[in-house]
């Protein structure tokens, strides 16, 4: 039995080495040389301070911000530790209810914004983090922002279009804009 337990003990012992160890280290050390940023979490930085991710969505509720599209994480929104979609169907209430206040609270704070909300403005993404929203959804909040700032909406127009990626690799995906990057753009443009 000694003769078959010393092979299995040695076998698991450099299995452990490879794969619990070198391999991680190697892998570790690669992201770090060839991708540093997103290997450290696609941090945006001011000074030496981090003020979000590229790839985490934020909650914005000032009006001098432009808003985030809605997230469906729980227990508190925008919980990085707990993406998920919300599950609910369209023919779920919750969601017609969730919706129709995010609506509202659009409607109230630009009563005279007469544009069609977009989507992605009264609906969460499907992992409830999205860090963007579409141009037609940063259209629709300029006058707001621009009003609440009281610059020109020409301005703040400007810095949507400078902030605007477009498809990945030119055909994937839709053209978006990160909220972050695009507030943080806009309180140093003061």
């Amino acid at each position: 039995m000694l003769s078959q337990f010393r092979p299995a003990v040695v076998l698991l012992l450099a299995l452990t080495l490879v794969t619990g160890i070198a391999y991680p280290l190697l892998v570790t050390g690669i992201s770090q040389v060839l991708f540093k940023s997103e290997a450290n979490g696609s941090l945006i930085m001011q000074g030496d301070k981090a003020v979000g991710s590229k790839l985490i969505g934020q909650p914005f509720a000032d009006p001098k911000h432009f808003w985030s599209r809605a997230s469906a994480t729980s227990p508190n929104p925008y919980n990085a530790a707990s993406s998920s979609g919300s599950n609910q169907g369209p023919t779920n209430p919750a969601l017609t209810d969730a919706v129709a206040a995010r609506i509202k609270a659009l409607k109230d704070a630009d009563p005279a914004n007469t544009l069609a909300i977009p989507v992605d403005l009264v609906t969460a993404s499907a992992s409830g983090l999205d860090p963007h929203i579409s141009p037609a959804a940063a259209e629709y909040q300029a006058a707001r922002v621009a009003a609440a700032r009281k610059i020109p909406v020409e301005k703040v127009r400007s810095l949507i279009a400078q902030h605007t990626e477009g498809r990945q690799f030119g055909f994937l995906g839709e053209p978006r804009v990160n909220v972050l990057e695009l507030n943080l753009a806009l309180d140093e443009a003061r």
